[in-house]
């Protein structure tokens, strides 16, 4: 069952002729799902664009700061798209809204993508920005000492990946994860089911494939479900959506963090679909999700 809200959403997207191509192709793909949700923007203090340097490379980003004047907590964030497509546009309003809610700076990353760019990347570029964040605190007006991870769907899996790579660094004090990619088997029993919304098994299957091939799935850099969990790991938020391959992964992974010992919580939205809290503001279901990750963050950062 899909939340009639969301249903409603999906009838008129259909009715305007939107669909993905077929084939996909990275490149035919990312001229359709790179245009942003057509939504108000999210008013912000403060909203600048960064460079990020990343061993040598430079990586672009984006500041959001509800109130410049002081040093608040930090998100570093990475958009999802499959790996393959999202940009810091299709995840602006996202990025904003938490900045806002939550009282907090968000630190978008424009992280390579595949196949251009295929595993360890993206991985690699995310690790790099937390480390700039840290060293460039003071001009970006943060808190090194209170970071969180999050990212949704591939930016999910970035952010599980890096907390586990800086499992035990105190100033990492949260992850928030939107329906993460967690694992790389694709064997759950939500993927044996397709799903009527943004993301079906054959699409997430073939992310994977433009990313990561089969040889490498088992790292736990690409799958971070295949990873020993650190009993001090920070602690999760989980978001997952009922209609959604990647369920069983996300709500699989909040048992294996519970079993080592981490702090972590499930907030299960049955009607949900894959990418559905882009839409706050247009359904009451996103609103709620959204509300429950504020929270997450502004208890994390002893903000409430």
């Amino acid at each position: 069952m899909i939340d009639p809200h969301i249903q409603a959403i999906l009838q008129a997207m259909a009715e305007s002729g939107f669909q993905l191509p077929e084939p996909l192709e990275a490149g035919s793909l990312r001229a359709v799902a790179d245009a942003p949700i057509p939504a108000p923007p999210v008013e912000i203090a403060e909203q600048r664009d960064l460079t990020i340097t990343a061993e040598g490379r430079e990586l672009a980003g984006r500041l959001y700061h509800p109130e410049p004047s002081k040093v608040l907590p930090v998100v570093l964030f990475f958009h999802g798209g499959g790996w393959v497509h999202g940009t810091l546009e299709t995840h602006d309003r996202l990025a904003a809204h938490l900045a806002v809610q939550a009282n907090c700076a968000v630190v978008s990353v424009d992280y390579r993508l595949a196949p251009e760019n295929p595993f360890p990347a993206a991985w690699t570029d995310a690790i790099t920005s937390l480390r700039w964040l840290k060293d460039n605190h003071f001009a970006l007006g943060v808190d090194p000492e209170r970071i969180a991870l999050a990212g949704d769907s591939a930016g999910g899996n970035l952010a599980a990946a890096v907390a586990q790579a800086f499992a035990g660094d105190a100033s990492v004090v949260h992850q928030l994860l939107f329906y993460p990619v967690l694992d790389g088997r694709c064997a759950t029993e939500s993927f044996a089911q397709d799903h009527f919304g943004f993301l079906s098994t054959d699409q997430m299957r073939w992310y994977w494939e433009q990313y990561a091939p089969d040889e490498k799935r088992s790292d736990p850099r690409a799958s971070p479900a295949e990873a020993l969990i650190a009993a001090n790991l920070a602690p999760a938020t989980i978001i997952t959506a009922g209609n959604d391959p990647l369920h069983d992964e996300g709500t699989a992974y909040v048992a294996a963090l519970e079993a080592a010992g981490v702090k972590s919580k499930l907030h299960d939205f049955p009607g949900a679909i894959h990418g559905f809290a882009s839409l706050f503001g247009m359904a009451p279901i996103a609103d709620e999700a959204m509300a429950k990750a504020a929270d997450a963050l502004k208890s994390a950062f002893g903000s409430r």
